[in-house]
């Protein structure tokens, strides 16, 4: 296999795209953060000394699909037609899951820019609540979904 981000003198480069076929293309990626119930209690509960916790991370993570290819090298600027930000409460951890659904109609993916909207959405978590408990643990930051281009749909089984 080879890597598409080298040139023959293995430096690297920007994959050219231009000759792709522009198609819908969706991606959609989750993580998690683990807390104490302390501060688990202080989010749900609207309580945290910074502000509304799941609201905020919500605009971080739009703010991160965004900001993608100023974060990752080699990542195109794309005029993404739709980012989504859903938190779902899970008690039992205690803690949150994070999801980001990118999506746009173009000739390259949308994964990275889902990967890093999730990612930086549970570290804004984190940063809101981490005078409380500097234990937490962002874990299982995954891809679940992508369609269009010629790879084709993935779905995490």
């Amino acid at each position: 296999m080879t890597l598409t981000h080298l040139d023959e003198k293995d430096h690297p480069k920007m994959v050219d795209v231009s000759d792709k076929t522009p198609t819908t293309r969706v991606a959609i990626a989750s993580g998690t953060i683990t807390m104490s119930q302390e501060a688990y209690d202080v989010v749900v509960n609207e309580k945290a000394k910074k502000g509304p916790v799941l609201q905020t991370a919500i605009i971080a993570a739009i703010q991160g699909t965004k900001r993608t290819p100023e974060l990752i090298p080699m990542c195109h600027p794309l005029l993404l037609s739709s980012i989504h930000c859903d938190v779902e409460e899970l008690p039992a951890l205690p803690g949150f899951k994070l999801s980001v659904t990118a999506k746009l109609t173009g000739q390259t993916g949308v994964e990275m820019e889902a990967l890093t909207g999730t990612s930086i959405g549970l570290l804004t978590i984190y940063d809101m609540v981490k005078a409380i408990d500097k234990g937490m643990v962002i874990s299982n930051v995954q891809l679940e979904f992508k369609s269009g281009g010629k790879s084709g749909n993935y779905v995490r089984s």
